[in-house]
């Protein structure tokens, strides 16, 4: 089966066409390293294939051969709606980038479900206020890890599916209703169910906000970890990104001696503008 695109031209190409289908890859980075640009990247790139060709070459170029589009987009946040994401996406590249891809991408916010049990105020996630049956009905959504699962399983198949983050779930930890347990079983059951939709689905998470412990587990129930760093020199800092482990992409790079990747944020969103091999 043809490659999913990560939507990062270069490194598609370095790695002959992207993510083999059927697979979970963790973006695991530091705060601000990239790992949250390289998803808006993603997210939007692979939409602006079918949504507009001509900025797709223009911004991407030609797909690999190996390659192929997913059939649809999906972008699934626990704490943000369309409006904040689309923003966000237009600080990291260019708004006609975003202005032709937001149309080819399906957000499903989950913030309902997600802030539903907690102290927060109900206007805060919610755009009108509640009415006294709204009121009375507090109980009517799911909690979020079903709602995560149903919606995942009614769009995931052959689709690239953005998950922002699983940093929100872990830390609901806390609460006396979710433990560490379930979000290690729902990161495992993904594993599983994302060899049978045949798709691509990336995963977000800060590696500031776990420990070493959690992290370890999530890269155990992910296929590939591709970890976002920031390096110092002298006086200026860089953003690197690494492939801590991805089966079936990362043999591609060891045959290149490729052991890091130098990474720059410009108007066509997360790039590689320079690889490290060893000497």
């Amino acid at each position: 089966m043809p490659s999913l695109p990560f939507g990062v031209a270069r490194l598609d190409s370095i790695v002959e066409g992207g993510a083999p289908p059927g697979n979970v890859v963790l973006l695991a980075g530091e705060s601000g390293a990239g790992a949250r640009e390289f998803l808006y990247t993603s997210a939007a790139m692979n939409a602006l294939g079918r949504a507009d060709a001509e900025l797709f070459d223009l911004y991407y170029g030609d797909l690999p051969n190996d390659a192929a589009l997913p059939d649809e987009v999906h972008y699934i946040s626990f704490t943000a709606d369309t409006d904040a994401i689309t923003r966000e996406m237009g600080y990291t590249m260019a708004d006609e980038i975003v202005d032709a891809a937001i149309d080819g991408i399906d957000f499903q916010d989950l913030s309902a479900e997600y802030f539903q049990l907690s102290p927060i105020p109900r206007d805060w996630y919610e755009d009108e206020t509640a009415s006294i049956t709204e009121l009375g009905d507090r109980g009517e959504y799911e909690d979020v890890l079903t709602a995560f699962g149903d919606y995942l399983s009614a769009h995931a198949d052959d689709s690239l599916v953005c998950i922002d983050s699983v940093t929100d779930l872990v830390s609901m930890v806390d609460d006396d209703d979710t433990e560490w347990s379930d979000v290690a079983m729902v990161m495992k059951g993904l594993k599983k169910a994302a060899y049978e939709w045949g798709g691509l689905i990336l995963v977000l998470v800060n590696t500031d906000s776990i420990s070493d412990r959690e992290f370890g587990a999530l890269m155990d129930a992910a296929g590939g970890t591709l970890q976002f760093t920031w390096e110092s020199g002298g006086s200026q800092r860089a953003r690197t990104m690494f492939v801590r482990e991805f089966r079936g992409v990362l043999s591609r790079l060891e045959s290149e001696n490729i052991v890091r990747f130098e990474t720059e944020i410009h108007e066509g969103g997360f790039d590689i503008s320079d690889v490290r091999k060893i000497r």
